[in-house]
């Protein structure tokens, strides 16, 4: 690994600990952004994947099912092909990809496509359909445990005419995620994915950043053009659903990156 690649993930560490909690949202964009230009790829996608409490029995994916999805370049073919992808996991058969993907229970991994599926898998309909049709021919992927129910997937993608990854890209892309597990936790706990006891409305979420970010009530209400009592109301709310029952309570969770854990309810049919 060069130095100036080390130095480089480094500076991506210090510049991601400068958001924010309450920018959650632009800290992953930036990840996204500058791990597409430390490893020469044209796209990224970050979701967060959790573990239904009663799968069926057989399930091929062990229970796990994206919850939340996002790309850095939401290209209209990508997002196309993405929730395809997304929609046939609850099918009974799905892609040897997906299997693998789901496959066994470390805390930490990252895989080069090429060493993750057969050779005869590039060959397929899965391949030409998600890859080569939507631009992309390669990908790098991270696996990162949140806890037993919830996990971050990340993928860097590479297009046709780029060379492929290799090994010396996926030592030091390994190195910088695991350094960047502290900012996955704050992420998809800004989205009470696995601290909340049910999901955050969009209007929830908004006013939970604006409460990380230090605001008060009357200056929510205001930059947001809601009443005093609607947020309050969505405030007790939020509170509600993270079994807190004030701010520095709330606030503690992120400081300790330790909430305790409500197992995630699958998402409504």
């Amino acid at each position: 690994m060069r130095d100036s690649t080390t130095d480089d993930i480094y500076a991506l560490w210090d510049e991601l600990a400068g958001f924010p909690i309450s920018q959650a949202d632009d800290a992953l964009n930036h990840m996204l952004s500058r791990l597409c230009s430390l490893f020469d790829a044209k796209n990224a996608l970050w979701s967060v994947v959790v573990r239904l409490p009663t799968p069926a029995e057989g399930d091929l994916l062990n229970g796990w099912r994206p919850r939340l999805v996002r790309l850095l370049h939401p290209l209209p073919s990508l997002a196309t092909s993405i929730q395809a992808q997304v929609d046939k996991l609850w099918l009974p058969e799905v892609d040897i990809s997906a299997i693998i993907g789901a496959a066994g229970d470390e805390p930490f991994l990252t895989r080069l496509l090429s060493e993750a599926l057969p050779r005869d898998w590039f060959e397929g309909e899965h391949y030409r359909r998600h890859y080569l049709d939507v631009g992309h021919a390669d990908h790098l992927s991270a696996r990162c445990a949140i806890n037993e129910d919830v996990r971050i997937h990340l993928f860097l993608y590479r297009g046709l005419t780029d060379p492929r990854f290799t090994a010396d890209t996926k030592a030091p892309f390994t190195l910088a995620i695991r350094g960047l597990r502290w900012l996955q936790h704050q992420i998809v706990l800004s989205h009470g994915i696995h601290a909340a006891s049910a999901p955050l409305t969009p209007t929830e979420r908004s006013v939970l950043l604006a409460l990380l970010g230090g605001e008060t009530e009357t200056q929510i209400a205001r930059s947001s053009s809601k009443s005093f009592n609607t947020i309050h109301a969505h405030i007790k709310s939020i509170y509600s659903k993270f079994g807190v029952h004030n701010r520095p309570a709330l606030t503690a969770l992120w400081l300790s990156q330790g909430a305790s854990v409500i197992k995630p309810k699958p998402p409504a049919a």
